[in-house]
């Protein structure tokens, strides 16, 4: 056989094919030709690589060069670049998401070299339409040896040996299923590949059809000799055409070369494969289904037993194996049940092809080792998941699998570990899905496409998945009621007992596991009626309305800035949410996560527009007095001044009670006035909107204690009806190390308050910061500021697990401060004074149950800093123990409130709490989502109806300007001019620049008005 100096392989499996793969081919050979270098370079159709995103695809061998998605223009580059003068063309190539190296060959891509590729050994290497090349990679080989060298009993005995189990479904022993069928008396037998594959999502047995058809034919061809058949056939269906045409070619080939037919390798054993096409049921991957289609009957089950190994096709013993599990059986054959079984692990052998889709930065096929962890295979080999967003969930097995939550990425992925998730193998479809997925619509599209698959032979799977059907659809529509969940869970269960095959056994399995892992996402849609991730159109009415937890009239507000309407634009946000020029600029905007914009360029700047309209109308005059209902004889105590018990003052006042706030700290504002620097939230801003909401007609009473200077039954003493509490979370949590109660070690929210309430106003030395909070980032660029010489930040994880604020984090590395990942503090050194701080670098282990990596300590790794001061910031807890000793309160174990979910009432006697009390450290915005709830709560406990009133929106249609959805402009957010960073740090004037009346109304231009519905 000739050889090249060069080889460009180029990807035709059905992907890169869509893909314009054909036209890359073409375009090789012709310049290649054209440059007289057809007789040095070849130029190789392969089957799939596996990289299905970066499609089209060529891989320059022996270099190993991965090319991606490519067009005829870049074809002449690349040859007169790599293949004439041996240059890589850079910009065309793979270069690896960090940035380190230019360009990576495939050994050094992730995604390749985290795989262990045996049965995809030879996708994308050889070229499927010769035998030639499959032969020379070791093809038939396996064949040869079991026809010259071995009896049937013996490799029945060495595919048992291997632990090989079928990759199509449950994992039934392989040795097993051909030893039943050996045993069969018969005077016929069959073998059958089972090749139709309708998982959505799942492409592995077409890839392997088409990458390399002569493997599954050998495995058939093996297995027919082990058990005694003469005959196979391949069921694949018709929406594979190019499978089809491979695997027609490929048997085409095998008789010519005597490989199929009459007396194989000169022995007894005869064999030959016929391919039968089928129309696509989904109910026909089921075995007995299947032999019914093949017989030209209906795909409809039977009972069984007699299993199809003792009556089959047509009533003869028959063996049905998937198309990967053929696959593996030359392999077994040439490397030996030992080399085999070493893979894996105990009850799990082998390695396992995954169709990685979804959510997921690298989508392909992969296959791995049993028992590799499911977070490896996501985020080593996946690449994690795109646009910065959470894996929520992953959908293993298909239609009949289950989803798996985050917090069970360390699992191994073997049979009976996924089983007990409630999710089974399958055949192989892995589904990724992000925190934007609705567990519930995803129950409800599996379940959909199991019943319309359903064969409806047997009531349980034709009536019971109906009956299930209805309720989730019940569900999403806003429709759902109390025991709705129950009723699943009782219809899922007596299906899985009763349904006449393997498919109708499995189809709850979408539900029954989300409601599993899942099931306050099903509580949300059916007693809150609202889809939390934003998917469910009937339970809201924009995305990003939906995301934000006050439920701000976000694109109502971004039409009248857009309409330069501004004051209307602030009225229509304080009817939810009082602190506008607050939360424009400290708020976590959870909103711009789910606005689709995104999809097209960037989300909308949602806090930058509300920053801009609220210091619009500030800058010339005062907010607009919203609505204010009859006064009411009733009067409600505040406790604590925080966002949470401001955002409640203000609704309540504006239902007519008369509201009295005591705040303990001489000012008003809570972590928002002591916790957050001026840098971020200038003093005069919450000044300001403080005075807005006293002129609604709230009382504010700074340094008063309660519990020290007024106990709580004596605010109910004092005539108040109902009281509540939202004093925060503001004791600093401990390190636990040795040395922490020296000198100069402080907590961050300590450190914040002395610095925000101007008790510390300079600092000397080198600072270290703990924690990678928004805290933490907080007290690191407010010590830069008090004339520090060095800021260092000590991270016991990567950049990108830090929970602060992305923006906060680049702008503190902007400013100087010095980040140390993955390394933690082990002791504090110093006499009487911290100086030294001792640390361990750390190295990422397994995942923990946030769905992260756990840092582990490195050996020998220890190293010392050189430290003046050091800032504790690893979380806070609040302060409870003024309200146990009045009421039976329950505290949780991370030291918060336990309140009543649906009003957040602790007693029966009027007492509600919220806030960070009651849900740890949290966001601004969640503070004032509790604000409003309790708002509400405490309305309907003395007698009014819990309502807020909202009258712009209904008073007037905002709807005039709704953009075309066709041909969308890709326009990126507006940028705005940004300060000197030198010049931030000087001081603690704020460092966010605002939008320009100018860019604002250019940037409410790109929103697609999400909230209209058009006929």
């Amino acid at each position: 056989m000739k050889t090249y100096r060069s080889y460009v392989l180029v990807c035709m499996g059905s992907g890169c094919l869509s893909s314009g793969s054909k036209r890359i081919k073409d375009a090789f050979v012709s310049e290649i030709e054209k440059r007289g270098l057809n007789k040095e370079v070849k130029v190789v159709e392969t089957g799939c690589i596996g990289v299905c995103d970066l499609g089209p695809v060529a891989v320059l061998q022996p270099e190993g060069v991965l090319y991606k998605k490519l067009t005829p223009l870049d074809v002449p580059l690349i040859v007169g670049e790599h293949l004439l003068k041996g240059r890589v063309v850079e910009k065309l190539a793979y270069r690896p998401p960090s940035g380190e190296k230019k360009f990576a060959t495939l050994q050094e891509i992730d995604f390749f070299r985290f795989q262990q590729k045996n049965v995809l050994r030879n996708c994308g290497v050889i070229d499927p339409t010769s035998i030639e090349e499959y032969i020379g990679a070791d093809g038939y080989q396996a064949l040869a040896k079991v026809l010259t060298s071995m009896s049937p009993e013996e490799v029945i005995e060495e595919v048992k040996k291997s632990g090989l189990r079928g990759r199509g479904g449950a994992g039934f022993p392989t040795g097993l299923k051909w030893e039943f069928a050996r045993k069969a008396k018969s005077d016929k037998k069959y073998i059958i590949c089972n090749a139709d594959e309708g998982d959505p999502g799942a492409f592995m047995d077409r890839s392997l059809l088409e990458g390399d058809p002569h493997s599954v034919i050998e495995g058939m061809a093996i297995g027919a000799y082990a058990i005694g058949a003469d005959q196979g056939y391949i069921y694949v269906r018709a929406e594979y055409p190019l499978a089809v045409e491979r695997v027609e070619l490929a048997i085409k080939q095998a008789r010519e070369l005597g490989l199929l037919g009459k007396n194989i390798f000169d022995s007894e054993f005869s064999f030959d494969v016929e391919i039968r096409v089928g129309a696509g049921a989904f109910v026909c991957g089921e075995e007995t289904a299947l032999i019914a289609s093949i017989e030209g009957r209906r795909g409809e089950p039977r009972p069984r037993p007699p299993f199809p190994a003792q009556s089959g096709l047509w009533s003869k013993p028959t063996v049905i194996n998937n198309v990967e599990t053929l696959a593996n059986i030359s392999l077994i054959i040439l490397k030996g049940a030992s080399w085999f079984s070493s893979i894996g692990t105990e009850k799990s052998k082998g390695t396992k092809i995954f169709a990685l889709a979804g959510d997921i930065r690298n989508t392909g096929l992969v296959e791995v080792p049993m028992g590799i962890p499911l977070g490896k295979i996501i985020y080593d080999i996946g690449g994690g998941i795109p646009k910065g967003r959470k894996l929520k969930a992953v959908q293993i097995g298909g239609p009949s699998g289950g989803c798996i939550p985050r917090k069970h990425l360390d699992i191994p992925v073997d049979y009976e570990s996924l089983q007990e998730l409630g999710a089974i193998m399958g055949s192989g479809g892995m589904v990724v899905m992000d925190e934007n997925t609705c567990m519930v619509d995803i129950a409800r599209f599996f379940l959909e496409f199991i019943q319309e698959e359903s064969c409806g032979k047997c009531p349980p799977c034709r009536i019971g998945t109906k009956r299930m059907l209805e309720i989730l659809t019940r569900i999403t529509e806003g429709k759902g009621e109390e025991g709705d969940i129950e009723r699943l869970i009782k219809l899922g269960e007596n299906i899985k007992r009763t349904a006449l095959c393997g498919l109708g056994q499995t189809a709850p399995n979408p539900v029954l596991s989300t409601i599993r892992h899942f099931r306050e996402e099903y509580e949300q849609h059916i007693k809150y009626k609202r889809c939390p991730a934003s998917i469910c159109q009937a339970l809201f009415r924009s995305p990003c309305q939906n995301a934000c937890p006050a439920e701000v009239d976000v694109p109502g507000y971004i039409y009248l800035i857009s309409q330069g309407r501004y004051k209307e634009a602030v009225a229509l946000i304080r009817e939810r949410n009082p602190l506008v020029a607050v939360s424009g600029r400290v708020c976590n905007h959870p909103c711009e996560t789910k606005c689709r914009r995104q999809d097209l360029d960037e989300a909308l700047a949602i806090r930058d527009l509300k920053r801009f309209a609220a210091d619009y109308v500030l800058s010339n005059g005062s907010y607009p007095l919203p609505s204010i209902q009859e006064k009411k004889e009733k009067s409600v105590a505040i406790v604590g001044s925080g966002p949470a018990g401001l955002t409640c003052a203000y609704h309540l006042a504006r239902m007519g009670y008369d509201v009295t706030i005591f705040e303990a700290l001489p000012v008003v504002g809570g972590m928002l006035a002591v916790g957050i620097p001026e840098y971020r939230l200038p003093r005069d801003i919450l000044e300001k909107e403080v005075e807005e909401i006293e002129r609604v007609g709230v009382d504010i009473r700074t340094g008063i204690h309660i519990g020290k200077d007024i106990t709580l039954n004596e605010l109910f003493e004092k005539g108040y009806k109902a009281v509540f509490i939202a004093t925060g979370a503001h004791k600093d949590l401990k390190l636990g190390i040795e040395g922490e109660s020296l000198d100069n070690v402080m907590g961050a929210v300590d450190f914040l308050r002395k610095v925000n309430l101007g008790k510390i106003e300079k600092i000397k030395g080198r600072v270290a910061v703990i924690g990678g909070g928004n805290a933490a980032i907080d007290a690191a660029r407010s010590a830069l500021r008090l004339g520090v010489d060095e800021v260092n930040i000590i991270y016991r994880r990567r950049r990108e697990d830090m929970p602060a604020h992305p923006e906060e984090i680049s702008q503190a590395e902007s400013e100087g401060v010095r980040m140390h990942f993955l390394t933690s503090p082990v002791r504090l050194q110093g006499n009487g004074r911290v100086c030294k701080i001792e640390c361990l670098r750390m190295k990422l282990g397994n995942f923990d149950s946030s769905g992260r990596r756990k840092p582990m300590p490195i050996e020998g790794s220890k190293f010392t800093l050189d430290v003046d001061f050091v800032i504790r910031a690893i979380g806070q807890r609040p302060d409870t123990s003024f309200i146990k000793n009045h009421f039976e309160a329950k505290v949780s174990q991370k030291g918060t409130l336990v309140t009543n979910p649906d009003n957040l009432s602790i007693s029966k006697n009027g007492v509600f709490a919220g806030g960070d009390l009651v849900r740890g450290p949290s966001t601004v915005i969640e503070a004032i989502r509790d604000g409003i709830k309790a708002a509400i709560s405490i309305d309907r406990y003395l007698g009014g109806k819990g309502v807020i009133e909202e009258k712009i929106r209904k008073e007037e249609k905002i709807d005039e300007a709704i953009p075309s959805q066709e041909n969308l402009e890709v326009k990126p957010r507006v940028k705005k001019a940004q300060n000197k960073v030198k010049g931030n740090v000087k001081g603690f004037e704020e460092v966010e620049v605002a939008y320009s009346e100018e860019e604002a109304r250019q940037e409410t231009s790109r929103c697609l008005r999400c909230d209209l519905e058009v006929d």
